[in-house]
């Protein structure tokens, strides 16, 4: 009884949407009720199994359609800081890593007295402005970085490894690093070139910014 129920149900669908006839499936049904010791298919005659698959046929791009929806629905979502307005600054292609103060990208564990401290003196931060390592001869220190997928980011770091069109981006965990980024070649804005240093006062009237805190919940 439960699955003549459902056969009904799938075929007043299909009947909705495909233009099967009502007639065709209220048969299928009553000859269901009437002979529940055969085949369904039997039961159900050559004529309503051709609707059935006629029906089905018209209906392939609508089943198709709701997939291609479904999958998109799936995929990250813009944030609000990705809509950064770029046009008015020069692009730079890079590949861009990312890194964190510990052992495993410096080779300075915390007792080390210069655990977390960048080249131009500041501590390593992730922020609305956040430091960055870079090849100075291409981007000085105190360079400003829009960086799609991560967000602002200043220089003020480099690293032995980061020559020419490369950066990499601070994280706070090897974890966020892996999951947050990887490596990935894109285009990157140039917001404000560097003087070739920088201060913690600068980073944090960055940071601290009113027109930039409803931005803050978007980096976690």
């Amino acid at each position: 009884m439960m699955t003549v129920l459902l056969v009904w149900a799938i075929l007043a669908t299909l009947s909705s949407i495909s233009g099967v006839e009502a007639a065709d499936v209220s048969h299928w049904a009553a000859v269901s009720l009437q002979e529940p010791q055969k085949n369904i298919f039997e039961r159900a005659g050559t004529k309503t199994i051709l609707v059935l698959s006629q029906a089905m046929e018209k209906t392939t791009g609508i089943w198709a359609h709701e997939f291609k929806v479904n999958a998109e629905s799936l995929a990250p979502k813009e944030t609000a800081l990705d809509q950064f307005d770029v046009s008015p600054y020069p692009s730079v292609k890079v590949t861009a890593t990312g890194y964190t103060a510990g052992v495993e990208s410096t080779g300075k564990s915390k007792a080390h007295p210069a655990y977390g401290i960048t080249k131009s003196g500041l501590r390593v931060k992730r922020d609305l402005y956040s430091t960055i390592a870079a090849d100075t001869n291409i981007f000085p220190i105190g360079t400003i970085l829009f960086i799609p997928g991560y967000g602002f980011g200043v220089v003020a770091d480099t690293g032995s490894a980061i020559k020419g069109r490369k950066i990499d981006l601070y994280f706070e965990t090897i974890k966020d690093v892996y999951e947050k980024w990887g490596k990935k070649t894109l285009s990157v804005y140039v917001v404000q070139k560097g003087s070739g240093k920088l201060t913690e006062k600068e980073l944090k009237t960055w940071n601290e910014q009113k027109s930039m805190q409803h931005y803050r919940k978007q980096l976690y």
